[in-house]
């Protein structure tokens, strides 16, 4: 039996409740999740800002999650080739994600495959955001 692969992909600095609401919500488009988190210099790069946690922290802490299959780094020069290598069935993006969606589509036709994208709902967004909770604890 072939697995169907969802792939989700962000920074993920500090998990957090909003974070396994993301997974459980995923995991329900498929049975084999990945995940992939995104390297310190893209972060440096989309928000203007290191993460509070380093890159290898962050997987580690994403991959001990028992809702995840899989979590690997982000490829630093080409974000789409991960999407190549995984070949996920399903892309889920969090409710607030911008980096890299916008072409998102235009990547995935040139790979000539067939992934359905879902824009996932968010998780008390006023009180579970990464951004928010490393401010109160810096």
């Amino acid at each position: 039996m072939k697995r169907k692969k969802v792939l989700v992909f962000g920074t993920f600095d500090g998990l957090h409740k909003g974070h396994l609401y993301l997974f459980k919500q995923a995991k329900k488009h498929g049975d084999y999740l990945v995940v992939v988190v995104a390297r310190d210099l893209t972060v440096k790069k989309v928000k203007g800002h290191l993460p509070k946690f380093e890159e290898q922290e962050r997987v580690k802490t994403v991959y001990k999650c028992k809702l995840v299959d899989d979590a690997q780094l982000g490829n630093l020069k080409n974000y789409y080739k991960k999407i190549k290598e995984i070949k996920p069935q399903v892309i889920c993006l969090g409710y607030d994600q911008v980096a890299f969606v916008e072409n998102l589509e235009k990547e995935i036709e040139k790979y000539k495959m067939k992934i359905e994208i879902i824009r996932l709902k968010s998780y008390l967004p006023k009180k579970y955001k990464s951004s928010l909770l490393n401010e109160k604890s810096a």
